[in-house]
């Protein structure tokens, strides 16, 4: 499914504090969302070259994740083997590199391995990836689907 968007600009987190960066705000965006069918981080780093490959082909995008014209969200949620059941999700938002896209994804399905494996629950949060650390955090908590803050537009249904 591809949805079609306006950018709401960027929040750029540091130690104790947000700060919001509007210089893209309203600036039409792209989101292709794929079924739940990637089953490793190595799968989605593939994913996304592909698809990188095929927005640079048709002139889309250049498709610089460093620069923020291509970037990826990765849902991540683990489930025994064998289940066919999928798991509550975690969202990693804005990953700007294959890199770090398999990094965590790989670090993320660890850590809920490690929770569910202690007796723990996973909560369906939004996190970030902090690369200099390899490691996930949370973002924000997202308790059902209204707290994503989508509008449809009724225009478009």
């Amino acid at each position: 499914r591809i949805h079609l968007e306006q950018d709401a600009g960027k929040s750029i987190h540091e130690e104790s504090k947000t700060y919001v960066d509007l210089n893209r705000a309203g600036v039409a965006l792209m989101e292709i969302v794929s079924e739940p069918d990637l089953r490793s981080s190595a799968e989605a780093a593939e994913f996304v070259k592909k698809l990188r490959q095929i927005l640079r082909y048709i002139g889309s995008c250049d498709g610089d994740m460093e620069k923020g014209s291509l970037r990826c969200d990765a849902n991540v949620s683990v489930r025994p083997k064998g289940s066919s059941t999928f798991g509550t999700r975690y969202e990693i938002k804005n990953l700007n590199s294959i890199r770090y896209i398999v990094q965590a994804i790989d670090y993320e399905a660890q850590r809920q391995i490690k929770i569910l494996e202690s007796g723990g629950e996973i909560n369906q949060d939004t996190l970030l990836f902090d690369a200099t650390l390899g490691k996930t955090k949370v973002m924000r908590s997202k308790e059902d689907s209204s707290d994503y803050r989508y509008f449809p537009e009724p225009d478009l249904l």
